[in-house]
């Protein structure tokens, strides 16, 4: 038995309003999350695009690495004593009262160099591996930008030991994209999707 043509023009009504609200509400979310976090996708995409030219900025974001005298390890000095070196190179070259805290060395086999870059300041010192002499002296907007991009400049600034801001701060952009990437979609796909179906309904 068929539904008598009010019925049914009542369902109709009531999917359409449903498919409506569907809609208004992805629209109001995805609108709130655009605004509310705007700077910080400004941020990400900011610092992404340098992150991403780097090595191309002509030295200005990014140094070159400078060869060093051997590539052959067995003509390179102790690490520890090349550590020292660069120490001794800072303070002559940046401050006499720098901090020591190396934040990380990145050693270059094929380039006979290793880089020590300090905590303090960005600074990065590359020496040649072989004479201990140092080959280049930088400040690391590189790893600035970086810290910035995933947050983690906050916990260098806030003494924070595990993390914590970033862990927090990566969270939320991650999370907030993804609803921002669904909810785009959907203002695109939904309408061509309610269109399709009502032209389907009005057949019947």
């Amino acid at each position: 038995m068929q539904k008598p043509l009010g019925e049914k023009n009542k369902a109709v009504d009531l999917t359409r309003k449903r498919r409506a609200d569907i809609l208004k509400y992805a629209r109001r979310i995805h609108r709130t999350s655009g605004a509310a976090l705007f700077i910080f996708f400004f941020i990400v995409a900011v610092t992404g695009l340098f992150l991403g030219w780097k090595k191309h900025s002509g030295g200005i974001i990014l140094a070159d690495s400078v060869k060093g005298r051997s590539t052959e390890p067995r003509d390179w000095l102790p690490i520890h004593q090349l550590q020292e070196m660069a120490i001794d190179h800072a303070r002559k070259n940046i401050s006499a009262t720098i901090s020591t805290e190396i934040d990380r060395i990145d050693i270059r086999p094929d380039k006979g160099m290793v880089k020590f870059v300090f905590v303090e300041g960005y600074w990065g010192i590359q020496v040649d591996c072989t004479t201990g002499e140092m080959l280049h002296m930088e400040r690391r907007y590189a790893d600035l930008i970086e810290n910035i991009h995933d947050g983690s400049y906050a916990d260098r600034i806030f003494g924070t030991s595990y993390g914590q801001i970033k862990l927090f701060y990566t969270t939320i952009i991650g999370l907030a994209l993804l609803t921002f990437t669904i909810t785009g979609f959907w203002l695109w796909f939904g309408p061509k999707q309610f269109k399709r179906r009502n032209r389907q309904t009005a057949t019947f």
